[in-house]
């Protein structure tokens, strides 16, 4: 399967790395019209749900830039759900590159910002997961 031209190629962009659990998103923010793409997929394609959609576009909302940024998203990674919040972390990541002193004061109040640490836990020798055991039985 062959790759769709880039019709951003030799454009000047801002970038930004989003993480979330495992999932990692690198965002290019072009100047444009208000478009996402995810994985050389439209966003509706890629995200089903309205709440990841309305997760990802945080940022973008915030600071007012919804129509003024393509936004061209490579994430790999995690679920989709972690993939929503690497992707809004990144997002607002580029935004900061491209205009610190407009936007960084109202995406770190908003919290888009600050890397979230929660991961996953890791398994435990004799435990069936992380925390969970096998059932005890008396007899």
């Amino acid at each position: 399967m062959a790759k769709s031209s880039n019709p951003y190629k030799g454009k000047s962009y801002w970038y930004g790395t989003g993480r979330r659990r495992e999932a990692v998103a690198r965002v290019r923010l072009y100047p444009g019209k208000g478009r996402i793409t995810v994985n050389d997929r439209d966003i509706d394609d890629y995200f089903g749900l309205a709440s990841l959609k309305l997760i990802i576009r945080q940022p973008l909302v915030v600071t007012d830039t919804v129509n003024k940024f393509d936004v061209v998203v490579n994430v790999r990674g995690g679920g989709l759900s972690g993939q929503a919040g690497a992707l809004r972390h990144g997002i607002a990541r580029a935004l900061v590159m491209a205009d610190e002193d407009q936007y960084k004061g109202a995406l770190r109040a908003a919290g888009y910002l600050t890397r979230d640490p929660r991961m996953k836990e890791r398994k435990k020798y004799g435990l069936k997961k992380a925390r969970k055991a096998s059932q005890f039985s008396k007899r």
